[in-house]
């Protein structure tokens, strides 16, 4: 109704006042010491040590009075942490009070993925919604006529990379519907119609980030736009428009209608009318025990037909993640395309977009399937592209896509002239104590180093540091807290020690992520004068 707002603040948990917050904060300040204890994990989440304060929501009335806290005494964040967003709270529709989701952080908090739904009036008391699902429940929105509640779930607890169902609520009567129990696709952000007889869901498809149909009554599922990365779409008048971009544009908006797609924004023509890329082209080989595997090869920026060209053999990172048809500012292979290199990008046996089988194969598996299809995509895009030079190929990862690069160091030494290695794991063991989100490899390796041990030496990077020759560039960000920076170090170490050409590229200011702009123009210079040493 327009006369409140929903803020998100953080708090200290046991304050009944933001004024409180504001004290105690001005009170450490104060403190002459510096020294901070924990009596629990999370220490520290992805690139910040935590303070003790959570991100609650408040509402507030439209002038910014009177805030009361919605999440009052839980141990819990929204949007949550690290990269949660306005799309995990929604005001009911008779604007009385909120849906959020949230997870309980009282015991377990770094190993348990049970983000729950919430209903909590304005003036009355909270209640969970889906204490039924141990798993994780997401982005709440309700449905144009007020009377159903639609979010994204999953069904298998500790796993982050479980598909995303569909689920509506009859919010009067509270019954639920597993609306896309039958589609194996997994939507990342879902909106209703404008008529509420229709959900339209973005999802991962084919190499592709597409845009779906889904009838709210049956489930019946039809693709709208199955090309490019969709970021977000909105019926208007009788059409579309739409953010999509793809690996030859950034994110550009359009309008759909008729069949026909116009651009509406023009910020990035000039840019791109200056920038040479090179043609992208999406090929299938069969990998391990014969599946189809789907990859992208990217030609060099003004690439003659005769001339063959040295290869940057791209690993993407997840490992539940794909290489698709996008154009993003880490990892883009224009930029090798612009250096003269051509790029080669498969998605393995784990990737996402394929159906959640594909993706759970990677399971307990790191080193093998997606290996074998490493392995044959390679040779498969040799042999079908002859302008590929097979005799100069370099190969580049980060996060799991490191861990393969170190991977690959020890068991398929003799293949490339060079390697790159960012933000990846050298050690398994040690890398589970030292990371803060333990549900992962927990649920990777089928539980604790203690009670699978040999799960977390099957494929064990530091294991097979002997047979290290390629020369290797190393790169880490101090603050990533996810694979923490000592796994770049002692790779680095290793390969200094076993007499590998190598260099480590160090940033004390960056996460997991390189997002400095003058940073990311340094890590590219660094990157593509590694490459250009072995194999131009």
């Amino acid at each position: 109704d327009g006369k409140r707002l929903a803020v998100s603040m953080e708090v200290f948990v046991d304050c009944e006042t933001v004024q409180c917050t504001v004290d105690r904060l001005a009170e450490r300040e104060a403190q002459p010491t510096t020294g901070v204890v924990y009596d629990k994990v999370f220490a520290r989440h992805w690139d910040h040590w935590k303070d003790g304060r959570r991100a609650h929501l408040f509402v507030v009335d439209a002038d910014g009075s009177n805030p009361r806290d919605m999440m009052q005494g839980m141990e819990a964040d929204c949007p949550s942490k690290p990269f949660g967003g306005p799309e995990e709270a929604t005001f009911t529709p008779d604007s009385a009070g909120l849906v959020f989701a949230a997870r309980d952080g009282r015991e377990g908090e770094p190993w348990s993925t049970d983000f729950d739904l919430w209903h909590a009036p304005i003036d009355g008391k909270r209640r969970e919604l889906t204490a039924d699902n141990p798993a994780w429940d997401a982005q709440p929105i309700f449905s144009p006529d007020g009377t159903s509640l639609a979010w994204l779930a999953m069904a298998r607890p500790g796993y982050e990379s479980d598909r995303f169902r569909v689920k509506v609520m009859d919010w009067k009567s509270g019954k639920v519907t597993n609306l896309t129990e039958g589609w194996d696709r997994s939507p990342g952000h879902v909106e209703w119609s404008q008529d509420g007889k229709h959900l339209h869901a973005i999802a991962g498809h084919l190499g592709q980030r597409a845009l779906f149909e889904i009838d709210a009554k049956k489930g019946d599922v039809k693709p709208l736009i199955d090309q490019g990365t969709v970021r977000f779409a909105a019926e208007v008048d009788g059409g579309w428009v739409l953010s999509m971009d793809t690996l030859t544009s950034p994110v550009t908006l359009y309008r759909l209608s008729d069949g026909k797609r116009e651009p509406i924004s023009r910020f990035n023509d000039a840019r791109v009318a200056a920038a040479a890329m090179g043609e992208a082209e999406q090929f299938t080989f069969k990998g391990w025990n014969d599946e189809t595997v789907y990859a992208y090869v990217v030609k060099p920026a003004n690439f003659k037909p005769g001339k063959k060209y040295p290869v940057a053999f791209l690993i993407h990172g997840g490992p539940q993640g794909s290489f698709g048809n996008n154009f993003h500012y880490r990892w883009n292979p224009q930029a090798y395309a612009g250096a003269g290199y051509a790029s080669v990008m498969v998605d393995f046996h784990g990737s996402t977009g394929y159906g959640q089988a594909f993706t759970d194969s990677i399971g307990g598996d790191w080193g093998g399937k997606p290996l074998e299809d490493l392995q044959k995509g390679l040779a498969a895009a040799l042999e079908r592209y002859d302008w590929l030079d097979g005799d100069r190929v370099s190969a580049l990862g980060a996060s799991y896509g490191g861990y393969m690069i170190n991977w690959i160091a020890g068991n398929w030494s003799d293949r490339f002239r060079a390697l790159v290695n960012h933000d990846g794991i050298l050690d398994d063991r040690s890398m589970y104590f030292e990371t803060e989100e333990l549900w992962f490899p927990e649920w990777e390796r089928g539980g604790t180093p203690w009670e699978v041990p040999e799960a977390y030496e099957k494929h064990n990077p530091v294991r097979f540091v002997q047979n290290w020759k390629t020369p290797i560039l190393i790169i880490h960000g101090a603050l990533d807290y996810r694979v923490v920076d000592t796994q770049g170090i002692a790779a680095f170490t290793a390969a200094q020690r076993r007499g590998v050409p190598s260099r480590l590229l160090y940033f004390p200011d960056e996460n997991h992520w390189v997002l400095k702009p003058q940073n990311s123009i340094q890590w590219h210079e660094v990157v593509i004068d590694w490459l250009d040493r072995w194999t131009k």
